[in-house]
């Protein structure tokens, strides 16, 4: 399928997932990612007639930037996806604001605790996670032999810090037990070479490819949409 008709599927898809949990439970909890490549599922998601005002938005990892970082999923989530009739949802930040400079292994700690207590009163499990993936096989903010990682990948707290080896700003993440408590995941990707990563990481667990957690870890199904 091409990107415009995935899109559209998963957004319906989505949508009919959230307007059952409010049906059975009065609520629901959204997770999503940031990045360039939700951006057109997040303009049509918006759209969608549902009540809004029952839903909780939350990230499914975040970069340690200021909100008006041009790097923030904060500030994409917010610009692109809580408007129009989504803009009734509650966002529930990561944080709000950021000691000052680069955090070092304690105050990332700190964040990371002041982030889990923040989230602590929110319906858990997820009703919906919408994951993407790197072509280097990471999904959320779980980066291969990342400081932090092996805590992101046991804890059972829902957020844990990382610090990605070639990528820039130290993250929060949910943790793979956050992810695979969920009622749904859907991975979105694109192109030719993410394919091909899955497939790998289709075969079993590899340290190398952080994705394979999230499909070889049991729990919630995962639902892959592919252009």
């Amino acid at each position: 399928m091409n990107g415009a008709s995935v899109t559209a599927q998963l957004s319906q898809h989505i949508s009919d997932a959230l307007q059952d949990a409010i049906g059975q439970r009065g609520r629901a909890l959204l997770a999503v990612s940031g990045g360039k490549s939700p951006i057109a599922l997040f303009e049509r998601l918006r759209e969608q007639a549902l009540n809004w005002s029952a839903i909780t938005v939350v990230l499914v990892d975040e970069r340690c930037v200021p909100h008006d970082h041009t790097d923030s999923n904060t500030a994409l989530v917010r610009q692109h996806l809580l408007q129009g009739p989504a803009a009734a949802a509650t966002f529930v930040p990561f944080f709000d604001q950021l000691p000052a400079g680069d955090l070092n292994d304690t105050e990332l700690n700190a964040l990371a605790q002041r982030c889990n207590q923040r989230l602590t009163h929110l319906t858990w499990p997820l009703d919906v996670g919408v994951l993407g993936m790197g072509e280097d096989g990471h999904t959320a903010s779980l980066f291969a032999h990342a400081p932090g990682l092996d805590l992101a990948l046991s804890t059972h707290e829902a957020v844990a810090w990382v610090r990605p080896p070639h990528a820039p700003h130290a993250r929060l993440s949910l943790s793979l037990h956050a992810l695979r408590s969920a009622r749904a995941l859907h991975l979105s990707i694109a192109g030719e070479a993410k394919r091909t990563v899955l497939t790998q990481a289709q075969q079993g667990l590899n340290p190398e490819l952080p994705i394979s957690h999230i499909l070889q870890a049991g729990g919630a199904p995962v639902h892959i949409w592919a252009s």
